[in-house]
């Protein structure tokens, strides 16, 4: 596990699926794409509509680009 960037910010977070986690498998919120208080992300920055982020479970980084965004 990576350790938490440390311009890391718990106040800018995100609700888009870690590519290293499921956490729909077993969390009804993240499932119904609810925004759950327990599993969202770390938004560390973005350029426009490309985002950079960091899991808060598994610590993994990794970008997207959220413009027209179906998942």
């Amino acid at each position: 596990m990576l350790p938490i960037d440390p311009t890391a910010d718990r106040s800018r977070r995100a609700w888009l699926p870690c590519p290293r986690c499921d956490h729909r498998a077993e969390c009804g919120d993240c499932r119904d794409r609810r925004n759950c208080a327990t599993h969202w992300q770390y938004l560390l920055s973005n350029e426009g509509t490309l985002v950079h982020l960091q899991c808060s479970d598994c610590g993994h980084l990794w970008s997207t680009n959220t413009h027209r965004r179906t998942a």
